[in-house]
């Protein structure tokens, strides 16, 4: 952990000049400051407030906000129509990492470190200022271009000679979905999902130098109501661990 703490100081050193550099192209606010990631389920009765809160996070530009469908409420009578089982083994692979057993929805995770009950907004709302604030989390500016063509990925050099091993995601996920409700806890009602997520893919390693990624755009949303976003994730052992760094990419191409 000690080693981490001290791999993100190092890496937020140049942090401030990548960011100005990237602020050239890119409104600033469109970088974020947190990235939140809540692990909900159409069968769980206490998920809407969650999911709700969920759907204000999204409409905040500083906010990277994902909802990912788990499967593991299915037996309950309802089949989760957007759970994939890779998305319950995330949640899991959180709880691995921070050596705890708290798999449950709704679960809200903050930077990929920081796990809190999906709908208590106070605490949420603490812990992303408090990542902010300490300059701890999403400390690589990530800068994403779209054209028409393709869209391209770019990270900087750390400068530090620190050795890092980051993961570099795709995150798909609709704007927004409803679902009407036909069986299980929340029978007979509908309920509407933002940034529902739809695949999370690795696209490359970040290993601490520059790096380019270009990829075609028919693997990035075209559709309007498609989104999609990159995160910069350090792992160990298969299982995630802080978010290094996080932007959303435009779902529609340019001229």
């Amino acid at each position: 952990m000690n080693r981490i703490i001290s791999l993100v100081a190092a890496i937020a050193g140049t942090a401030t000049s990548m960011a100005s550099a990237a602020a050239g192209e890119t409104a600033p606010s469109a970088r974020p400051i947190a990235v939140v990631e809540l692990f909900t389920s159409q069968g769980c009765a206490n998920c809407p407030p969650a999911d709700a809160f969920l759907s204000e996070l999204a409409r905040e530009n500083d906010v990277v906000a994902l909802s990912y469908a788990v499967d593991y409420w299915d037996y309950m009578g309802w089949k989760d129509t957007a759970a994939k089982p890779e998305f319950a083994l995330r949640q899991k692979g959180y709880a691995g990492r921070r050596g705890d057993r708290d798999v449950f929805t709704p679960q809200v995770v903050v930077n990929g470190r920081a796990q809190v009950v999906g709908s208590d907004r106070e605490k949420i709302r603490r812990e992303i200022s408090l990542g902010a604030e300490m300059r701890r989390d999403l400390v690589v500016a990530v800068d994403v271009e779209s054209t028409a063509e393709a869209v391209k990925v770019h990270l900087p050099s750390t400068k530090s000679g620190e050795t890092v091993h980051a993961t570099v995601l795709l995150v798909r996920y609709d704007h927004s979905r409803s679902v009407a409700i036909g069986r299980g806890e929340n029978t007979g009602r509908t309920l509407t999902y933002a940034h529902l997520v739809r695949s999370i893919l690795p696209i490359g390693m970040w290993k601490g130098q520059e790096l380019t990624l270009e990829l075609p755009r028919q693997e990035t949303p075209a559709d309007p109501n498609l989104g999609c976003a990159v995160l910069v994730q350090l792992e160990k052992d298969g299982l995630p661990g802080p978010i290094l760094g996080a932007r959303a990419c435009s779902a529609q191409s340019q001229s």
